[in-house]
């Protein structure tokens, strides 16, 4: 077998280096590389000469579920060089490894991802013997800086890593896969080298199994029928390549690598030192020619104190950080650590990561094939005059204002820049009928075509994609309300409603699963509200807001009917989901299949139970009023009262049915007053909080049309507003007098108080004059 197993770390200038000399070398008949199989046939399109870093895009949608990859090259990763080099040496190029929606692979974003959990004791026993911080600065260590026997070096850790690490079933799969590909790659060379570029964790497995079985080449699999998956080049950038910004291959700093791969490590360090200056002075950050002479001189001496041939990577970014950074550092270093750049670093320390992180972004060649939904949304952009910058102002109440808002939600849902509301509706209630929108300059760095790229796995047209991207939200609500909530708000924006009878199924599923009744009743009023009189939107009368109508209403009614409890304060996200059922049944009803004849035994069961809460019985009471309940409500005030359940109770009733005090037929407000006025000064102490909560319902006018009824009822004239205004606040002075009570009654009992002298009454007042002593 005339194989040659080149085992990589993804993303290492070192092992491009070894091969790409591999290559040129053997000048093989077959370069094979890690890759997915099923944009093998369209490796011409990959290399049409495109600005590195790109990536390769798969996407897999069925109907359990959405899955996105990428497999990213920068101009150092080796497959990107085995590709290119293996072209110009004329060589048959193949992707071997498994497609991206493969189930071994489902949990991975990124194809060329460190597997470092599986052998993190490995590395970990090697950073300690080599003094090293970490993974990234054992690599440069070993074969970054010194270009020596690294061949045999990584052959030694690659085996080393392999032979302590246990490879899971998905590994086992995907190796067995690329197996078949080098034997029949083999078998077909006619006895012509064939080089296997591979991350090195596969490697030894893929000697032995290359070794023995079938030469038939191996079909590339195709997504299950009803499935639908494949894939596109994305221009990409080394901020999304970079460990230090959540990238999860592992290499950070890739402008510092790029620089390596083209100029070497001397070169690479010098320049940085500049750039790392340049972006300090720019900050207004003092930078002398004495303190670049400095990091220069540190870095070549902890070069040579580590035993470095070169400049590593830390050895300038230690240097740079001893002559630059004159402050105490409350972190420690984020290169001798792993993941993003922790919030609060050091502004010197946060510039030196980005200036070796760069800023890079790839570009496609012009005749890269692009999916449908690029073209679509140019053209719907340039259609509707929306593909310039600067701010938009879109009237809704116009057909035009609304196609172009619609545009604009579409690109929002399906989150491609350069396109930001700055204000307009927020919910399905909000009366705004204007939005302003900031659009951007026309794509900087190529990030709205590589963000409609990769939209484009959801469909061909904005209005396709932003309703795939809608189905995929509700999908991952589950029975999360106020997240669905969202997303048909969301359908509403982008005109997307009634698209999609996924939506409706899996909302419909959601509500069935929720129990949060205050979620149900948040959703409930923003959806009526947009199913009764959104004209503008468009969702009046929509079979999908209808649809959630009738399944919330009847789980709130479900749920509350199997709700106990004693006395507790009043719920005001239960009421609020009452009086959403309450406005559905009665403006609703006609059109939709509510039952108001059930929902009106579901209140008086509710109503007529002791067990349940009291806010809960009084909604339950006045829902039973505002669906024709003839039930007495002055005698339904008097068998809730007590000062612990009364103001609850009465919350609940002024939620659903508040008119029920100001129906001067209705005599509430005469046994209220009679009620309130019972109390002695500890029950109405108790009741006062309750009570206050419970007329907080009514708004203004109406308060002071109590306050008229009340002093009609007594027969005194005055300004009803007097009684709304009480120079203290009630609850202050009535537990001021519980205490002053509290007080003489304690010193009463020590045989303090002072004999003959005035104390006061039950309600804390000084009797008159007349009247000491008396009780």
């Amino acid at each position: 077998m005339a194989v040659a197993f080149l085992g990589v770390r993804h993303h290492s200038p070192a092992c491009a280096r070894l091969v790409r000399d591999a290559i040129r070398r053997l000048r093989p008949a077959y370069v094979l590389v890690e890759g997915p199989a099923d944009f093998g046939a369209r490796m011409d399109e990959l290399l049409l000469g495109h600005e590195p870093p790109v990536a390769i895009f798969s996407y897999y949608r069925d109907a359990g579920r959405v899955h996105a990859s990428w497999s990213p090259f920068c101009g150092y990763s080796p497959e990107w060089v085995a590709l290119n080099e293996g072209r110009a040496a004329g060589a048959e190029l193949r992707f071997i490894d498994l497609p991206a929606w493969h189930p071994a692979l489902a949990g991975r974003s990124n194809r060329y991802a460190d597997a470092e959990r599986r052998y993190a004791e490995v590395t970990e026993r090697l950073c300690r013997e080599f003094a090293v911080d970490n993974t990234d600065i054992l690599w440069d260590h070993l074969f970054e800086i010194d270009p020596d026997g690294a061949a045999e070096r990584l052959d030694a850790y690659f085996a080393l890593l392999r032979g302590e690490a246990e490879a899971g079933e998905d590994d086992t799969a995907r190796e067995a896969y690329m197996a078949e590909w080098i034997r029949a790659a083999d078998a077909d060379a006619g006895g012509r080298p064939v080089v296997v570029v591979t991350g090195g964790f596969h490697k030894p497995a893929l000697e032995t199994l290359a070794a023995s079985g079938g030469t038939g080449w191996p079909d590339v699999p195709r997504p299950p029928e009803g499935a639908t998956g494949g894939g596109f080049l994305v221009p990409y950038s080394f901020r999304r390549l970079d460990a230090f910004t959540g990238y999860q291959s592992g290499m950070p700093s890739p402008e510092y690598y790029q620089r390596l791969w083209e100029s070497g490590p001397e070169a690479a360090a010098g320049a940085l030192i500049e750039t790392v200056a340049a972006r300090l002075r720019k900050r207004r950050q003092g930078v002398s020619t004495a303190d670049l002479i400095a990091a220069r001189t540190l870095t070549e001496g902890l070069t040579r104190l580590r035993g470095h041939r070169a400049p590593a990577r830390t050895d300038l970014l230690d240097g740079l950080v001893s002559a630059l950074v004159k402050d105490d550092l409350d972190q420690r270093l984020p290169w001798t650590s792993r993941g993003p750049l922790a919030p609060g670093a050091h502004p010197a320390v946060a510039e030196m990561v980005a200036a070796l992180s760069g800023s890079r972004v790839g570009r496609l060649h012009a005749a890269t094939p692009a999916p449908p939904l690029v073209h679509d949304a140019s053209a719907e952009l340039e259609r509707l005059g929306l593909d310039g910058d600067g701010p938009v102002v879109l009237k809704l109440t116009t057909p035009r204002g609304l196609e172009r808002s619609r545009v604009l939600h579409r690109l929002r849902v399906l989150r491609i820049p350069g396109a930001d509301r700055e204000s307009g509706p927020a919910t399905g209630a909000d009366p705004v009928l204007e939005e302003r929108w900031l659009l951007g300059p026309a794509d900087p760095g190529g990030r709205r075509r590589s963000a409609l790229i990769e939209a484009g796995a959801y469909g061909p047209t904005l209005a396709d994609a932003a309703a795939a991207v809608l189905d995929e939200r509700v999908t991952g609500a589950g029975a999360d309300m106020r997240r669905l909530a969202d997303v048909l708000f969301d359908a509403a924006l982008c005109g997307s409603a009634d698209r999609s009878d996924r939506i409706a199924g899996a909302i419909a599923a959601g509500i069935a699963g929720s129990s949060d009744i205050a979620a149900l009743g948040a959703a409930l009023g923003a959806v009526l509200g947009l199913w009764r009189h959104d004209r503008v939107l468009g969702t009046a009368r929509s079979a999908l807001f209808g649809t959630v109508i009738e399944e919330c209403a009847a789980r709130i009614l479900w749920l509350a009917e199997g709700i106990r409890g004693g006395p507790a304060p009043a719920d005001l996200d239960r009421l609020r989901a009452l009086a959403a059922t309450r406005d559905a049944l009665l403006h609703a009803a006609g059109r939709l299949r509510l039952d108001r004849d059930a929902a009106l035994g579901v209140a008086r069961r509710v109503a007529a139970r002791p067990d349940v809460p009291p806010d809960l019985r009084g909604a339950a009471f006045g829902l039973g009023r505002a669906l024709g309940d003839t039930a007495d409500p002055a005698r339904a005030v008097r068998g809730a009262a007590g000062p612990a359940t009364l103001g609850d109770w009465l919350a609940g009733l002024f939620a659903l049915a508040r008119q029920e005090v100001l129906d001067p037929d209705a005599s509430v407000l005469g046994v209220l007053d009679e009620l309130i006025g019972g109390l002695d000064d500890g029950g109405f102490l108790v009741a006062l909080p309750a009570l206050r909560q419970a007329f907080e319902f009514f708004p203004p006018r109406e308060r002071e049309a109590i306050a008229q009824g009340l002093l009609e009822r007594r027969g005194l004239r005055g300004p009803a507003r007097a009684l709304l205004r009480a120079p203290d606040d009630p609850l202050l002075v009535a537990e001021a007098r519980a205490l002053e009570a509290r007080v003489d009654r304690a010193l009463a009992a020590a045989g303090l108080a002072e004999p003959g002298g005035p104390n006061r009454d039950a309600r804390g007042d000084v009797p008159p004059p007349g009247e000491e002593g008396e009780s």
